[in-house]
């Protein structure tokens, strides 16, 4: 995914990192999926074992052949429209602002974005075993603009991301202060 489709930086904006959510927060979602795909064949097992009569006629073996086949394609559409979500859910850092890029389902994407010197609270937690083992959490930004909160799901190492986000957020304000007092003295 080309990210300069969706922000336009600005002259002086440098790209400093993406964040996306940790790949192991994939694998319960993945996991049941490939369970969904066994249960055809498990189903197949029992279905020759206790009704073996099923499979003399060409016209059920041609109904259970096309029903499996509706069924496993069904199971991958919605395997592939969870990692579509899963990977294109995006949180980009430049050294002037904050971009959130949320995709819904297939065909449905929101961007938000905040400049760094209006965020005024940056919340990093880590909660249960699995993120404590894997050290994957969430961030909340709350913000002096029109959308109050970003939250950022299941990132990797959420309490250095915080302080790194917050070491930005007050040399941003650092400029703009600057910026505001040359304005004044004019």
């Amino acid at each position: 995914m080309n990210t300069n489709e969706f922000i336009h930086k600005k002259s002086y904006e440098k790209l400093l990192f993406k964040l996306r959510r940790h790949k192991v927060t994939f694998v319960p979602a993945l996991a049941f999926f490939v369970l969904l795909l066994i249960l055809p064949a498990i189903f197949y097992v029992i279905l020759k074992n206790q009704m073996p009569h099923w499979f003399a006629n060409t016209t059920s073996i041609t109904l259970m052949v096309l029903l499996g086949s509706i069924y496993v394609l069904s199971i991958l559409i919605f395997l592939y429209s969870y990692f579509i979500d899963f990977y294109l859910d995006v949180l980009i850092v430049t050294n002037d602002r904050l971009i959130d890029m949320e995709q819904h389902g297939l065909f449905a994407r929101t961007v938000s974005e905040v400049d760094l010197y209006q965020i005024q609270d940056i919340t990093s937690k880590c909660k249960g075993i699995f993120p404590t083992m894997f050290n994957y959490g969430d961030i909340v930004i709350q913000t002096a603009g029109t959308l109050p909160k970003f939250k950022i799901n299941n990132i990797k190492n959420p309490h250095h991301i915080r302080k790194v986000l917050w070491d930005l957020v007050e040399e941003d304000r650092k400029y703009h202060h600057s910026e505001a007092v040359k304005h004044m003295a004019l």
